[in-house]
């Protein structure tokens, strides 16, 4: 006999078991095929994100670990590629 499980156990048990056979990403992806948001990713995005460039946002990332710690980042070093 199956035992019938409330709406958020049994939504949480799928989930888990999407997630353990597809991968987190994938798992969502598949929620989201069912469930379309009402909501504009692209302008909710807009409005949360600063307008700052990649390198912006990396030098505040660092001044702020930096005051935090008292410890200034190490300059930025590039790999070599063979």
């Amino acid at each position: 006999m199956t035992t019938v499980l409330e709406p958020v156990e049994l939504r949480t048990r799928g989930f888990d078991v999407l997630a353990k056979s597809l991968g987190w990403v994938n798992a969502v992806r598949f929620i989201q095929q069912y469930e379309p948001s009402r909501l504009n990713y692209v302008e909710e995005r807009k409005s949360i994100l600063p307008d700052l460039t990649a390198a912006e946002l990396i030098g505040q990332m660092k001044a702020l670990s930096a005051s935090e710690t008292g410890v200034s980042a190490p300059p930025n070093r590039r790999r070599r590629t063979k």
